[in-house]
């Protein structure tokens, strides 16, 4: 039996996950759960970099308690940074992507290189968050040595190294994809210094050991670090149960990576038009895909309502949902005004108001109306990603969390007009430890083990006309 640890991020949780091989299929054990929840420090949103740290440690600690494990690996969110100052150190604790100094960001940033030209350039999505942005309203970048992304930085602090795994940096928007690099030529002309970029290393590369004090402190040997793909996305499509080659995937939690697998970047007028996102994953193949907010929505308003004394369950809130009337209202998921943490009901009922559409007076209206619109949003995107690919797409691999959302796979289903094949659960974490055994020698083949190690469930899609009706309205909104 082969274990290995999985350390896997989500933009609000976190978990240490024991992944045992016994040759044939990958078991998983979930050993620590944690929050994961930014904080704001002078008025500004970011991560308690130390405190998450610490997760890690304990995570090791229970894992070596149930078993003995040769590796450790850890993935997150994409485009976050903390920066290592002169002395080693961590200068100020990272920033969160939701913070409100990027939000015109943009406009600076195409002054310097246009739009089009940096789509070109990159392949990458324009979401004003992403790091290349970030680092222009930078405070403290006159005193990195090095800036780390998300994963990276749990790394150095695990081992001392400094790199910059391949996927994760694929979402700075300053990655090469042909060359597997940074792309200099976008860096040099924002002006931001070539030293403080590490090196890049490929998903399943050995970067190190856990540092010989930190190892004695956990009581635990010092196990290998691995660089899996640490963008969470890249780790949880590895674990798409598909031999198929085209095939549509979303990895669906906090946000909805809505997208398809391609041997080589694709970068047109017509992706450019959508906005579609080439980023870098495992093996060397591109995640064509759109980021989509996805259940941060449902996250917020279950938030909220907990907060007005209404401590409904996610499953009390499905029920609100199928007992409302459909195709009653609809919100674009993506709208800047749902990014910022807090007050979400208010704001999707000020958005269908201000589009025409009424205002929801139940919260079972308010559930309905996010839910049918992130399916709609997926129907949307999948036309995009088709016209773009000329390729026809008949099933969708729904992964992670999202996958317990029996109605949203359900509405996805019937939104998109194909088969949705629903699972891993825990993709994210499976994919981890996949390409941890991978990188140990352990398996040759990531998938055929992902699925004799995967339980999935298949929704057929209903009501296509009804939805085909609706998708004429929610066209008209976005």
């Amino acid at each position: 039996m082969k274990n290995v640890l999985a350390i896997d991020f989500g933009a609000s949780s976190g978990r240490a996950i024991l992944g045992s091989f016994d040759g044939e299929k990958i078991e998983l054990t979930e050993v620590h759960r944690f929050s994961n929840d930014p904080n704001y420090e002078n008025g500004e949103l970011k991560w308690n970099a130390q405190q998450l740290f610490n997760e890690i440690k304990t995570g090791i600690k229970k894992a070596s308690e149930i078993a003995d494990f040769d590796s450790i690996a850890i993935d997150t969110w994409g485009v976050d940074y903390g920066i290592i100052g002169k002395d080693g150190n961590l200068v100020t604790n990272p920033y969160n992507y939701r913070d409100a100094r990027t939000d015109n960001v943009t406009e600076k940033a195409f002054k310097v290189i246009p739009e089009k030209e940096l789509y070109d350039m990159t392949g990458i999505q324009v979401m004003n968050f992403n790091t290349l942005f970030q680092l222009l309203v930078e405070k403290n970048i006159d005193k990195a040595d090095t800036i780390l992304l998300m994963p990276d930085l749990f790394g150095y602090m695990l081992t001392g190294e400094k790199y910059c795994e391949s996927t994760i940096c694929s979402t700075t928007h300053m990655f090469d994809q042909k060359k597997c690099d940074w792309n200099w030529d976008v860096i040099d002309r924002f002006g931001y210094p070539r030293s403080i970029f590490p090196p890049v290393v490929k998903a399943g590369t050995v970067v190190g050991k856990i540092k010989k004090e930190l190892a004695d402190e956990l009581g635990v040997e010092q196990k290998d670090v691995i660089a899996i793909g640490a963008h969470d996305t890249a780790s949880a499509v590895a674990a798409v149960p598909s031999m198929e080659k085209d095939f549509i995937f979303i990895s669906c939690g906090t946000w909805s990576l809505f997208g398809t697998v391609t041997d080589e970047p694709v970068i047109s007028e017509k992706s450019n038009e959508y906005n579609i996102t080439n980023e870098y994953g495992f093996g060397g193949k591109i995640r064509f895909l759109r980021n989509i907010i996805g259940l941060w929505l449902i996250q917020e308003a279950k938030r909220q309502f907990v907060k007005d004394g209404k401590n409904y369950s996610y499953g009390d809130m499905e029920e609100l949902a199928l007992k409302s009337e459909p195709f009653k209202y609809f919100i674009d998921p993506d709208d800047p005004v749902f990014v910022p943490p807090g007050g979400m009901l208010d704001r999707i009922c000020d958005y269908c108001e201000k589009t025409g559409q009424g205002r929801p007076e139940t919260d079972g209206e308010i559930v309905r109306c996010i839910y049918e619109s992130i399916a709609l949003k997926y129907k949307n995107s999948l036309g995009m990603i088709a016209d773009c690919t000329g390729k026809e797409y008949n099933s969708i691999h729904m992964v992670g969390g999202g996958t317990k959302d029996k109605l949203l796979c359900q509405m996805t289903a019937n939104s998109t007009g194909a088969k949705v094949v629903a699972g891993p659960i825990e993709a994210t974490a499976l994919g981890n430890i996949a390409v941890q055994l991978y990188a140990k020698g352990d398996i040759d083949e990531i998938t055929p083990v992902i699925m004799k190690s995967t339980e999935i469930k298949t929704y057929e899609p209903t009501d296509e006309a009804a939805w085909d009706k609706a998708y004429e309205k929610f066209l008209k909104l976005i």
